[in-house]
């Protein structure tokens, strides 16, 4: 049967990464084998692009086409995909950046990368996205790009994700700072429930 997609969206420091592991970790339980992806900004970095508040169409681009080759490639193995960071994050840092800088996004390079990201993230699952509470302290974390707690550029990724979601009608449950039990529960529910119909 095809693999089923799992994806997690939010700006940095929200719970992403340990939102996919206890649902990673539930999901083994059941004897679903389960394949995680990220840290391709990390990667893109490494690389050469910018990152951050310095993020290029460029860069957006390389992560995109990056986290949409690595779903394709765990699905080869795996019965679930669990996407850490979307297409649609990508976008979002892109435009924050612009945004941060003072600068005005090409709306060529705009409808480019929203078609990407589009593309790259085919009707998934189940679609999480992380909901930022700014009253929430960020935890330190010492070698970080400087950028990382710079909380006004923290908060326009979270906005930019938020209302590309909702402008382009991608079906995803919101997860607020308080819901994280919740959401580990609904997805995996759905997902198990999914897999035995198809099963």
């Amino acid at each position: 049967m095809t693999p089923l997609r799992l994806c997690i969206a939010g700006t940095h420091s929200t719970g992403k990464t340990t939102l996919a592991r206890r649902i990673e970790m539930e999901l083994r339980a059941t004897g679903i084998t389960v394949a995680r992806t990220g840290g391709f900004a990390k990667r893109a970095a490494e690389l050469g692009f910018p990152k951050m508040t310095r993020h290029t169409d460029r860069s957006t681009a390389w992560i995109i086409h990056a986290t949409a080759n690595a779903a394709l490639e765990a699905e080869l193995a795996a019965d679930v995909v669990i996407v850490d960071r979307t297409p649609f994050d990508a976008l979002a840092y892109y435009l924050a950046a612009v945004r941060h800088r003072g600068e005005h996004p090409d709306p060529e390079a705009v409808s480019h990368l929203t078609a990407l990201a589009q593309l790259a993230c085919p009707r998934p699952q189940v679609f999480l996205a992380t909901l930022l509470d700014p009253a929430l302290p960020l935890a330190e974390h010492p070698g970080k790009d400087p950028d990382w707690a710079d909380s006004e550029f923290r908060e326009a990724v979270d906005e930019q994700l938020h209302r590309a979601l909702s402008a382009y009608a991608v079906p995803h449950v919101p997860v607020p700072s308080d819901g994280h039990a919740a959401a580990v529960e609904v997805a995996v529910e759905t997902i198990t429930a999914s897999w035995a119909a198809a099963a």
